[in-house]
């Protein structure tokens, strides 16, 4: 199944923007699952994933405002949660369908988790990548430290190994998966440098609202009703051990499951990590 890249208009307070998003499997297909990537990534991360489940679903993977190769917002005041859920209830409308299936990976399962967590929400399961309802300081002030950073190279070779040495905690990749996570998060300039793909300004209200102290969602994650899978990176900082398993024991009751060697986050990367996925979703 090949990938096409779509567009779709969305609003904001300060105006309208441009949301990019990549389209797996048959447009017909009545099965979609939607997958939405981490804090500065992009939609391209899911490419192995969503090629190997495009027979069974159409699948939808959107660059979230500011990142990737969508537009970036007027005022950066409005790179948060909220803007981000009005954006896909807008994506999944243009999709023309009344139910997904949502995977979200840190930044993408807080999104899920607010959707889903709405009365009368379209997503009908939810698979949450290495994310919880509380989110420790730690790893918040690990994210800051780089997040917004501008940095650019001359070669793809010196992002390359930027990008490995800040994402090493995706665990062990080939050179050719690290290469692919690199391409399609940077950019050539006009003046022949590489830099991030990514608006710098999706940093300040992430350090203003987050940076000191935990993140404490619980109440959310209460509301939740859909079968839900919470999956963790066996050495993550951001999803402790404790809430993951708290997670299968209240709300939703998610089902377990723990990708060992992985920090934050599983990049579903290998046949392993994406079957603990697909069997998830594909169960009755």
């Amino acid at each position: 199944m090949t990938k096409q890249q779509q567009i779709v208009q969305c609003l904001s307070p300060a105006g309208l923007h441009r949301m990019s998003y990549y389209e797996w499997g048959e447009r017909d297909n009545p099965r979609v699952l939607v997958c939405v990537h981490g804090l500065t990534r992009n939609g391209s991360d899911f490419d192995a994933l969503a090629a190997a489940l495009s027979g069974h679903y159409r699948v939808i993977c959107p660059d979230i405002v500011g990142r990737g190769r969508s537009g970036r917002l007027r005022d950066p005041a409005g790179y948060a949660v909220p803007q981000y859920v009005a954006d896909m209830v807008t994506l999944i409308a243009r999709l023309n369908v009344d139910s997904v299936h949502w995977l979200g990976t840190s930044m993408g399962g807080l999104i899920g988790m607010a959707l889903a967590a709405q009365e009368g929400s379209p997503i009908h399961k939810l698979a949450l990548n290495d994310v919880g309802p509380l989110i420790t300081v730690e790893s918040l002030q690990r994210i800051a430290t780089y997040v917004g950073n501008d940095p650019d190279w001359a070669t793809i070779d010196e992002a390359l190994a930027y990008v490995k040495a800040v994402s090493a905690p995706f665990g062990p990749l080939t050179e050719a998966q690290w290469y692919a996570l690199t391409e399609s998060s940077i950019v050539q300039r006009s003046d022949g440098r590489w830099a991030f793909r990514y608006d710098p300004g999706i940093a300040a209200p992430f350090r203003a609202a987050f940076a000191d102290r935990d993140i404490d969602l619980w109440p959310l994650y209460q509301a939740i009703t859909c079968p839900t899978l919470a999956i963790r990176g066996g050495e993550s900082d951001l999803l402790t051990r404790e809430t993951w398993q708290r997670m299968g024991d209240c709300g939703p009751r998610a089902k377990l499951a723990e990708i060992p060697g992985v920090g934050h986050a599983p990049m579903f990367q290998s046949d392993e990590q994406i079957a603990v996925v697909r069997d998830f979703l594909l169960s009755a």
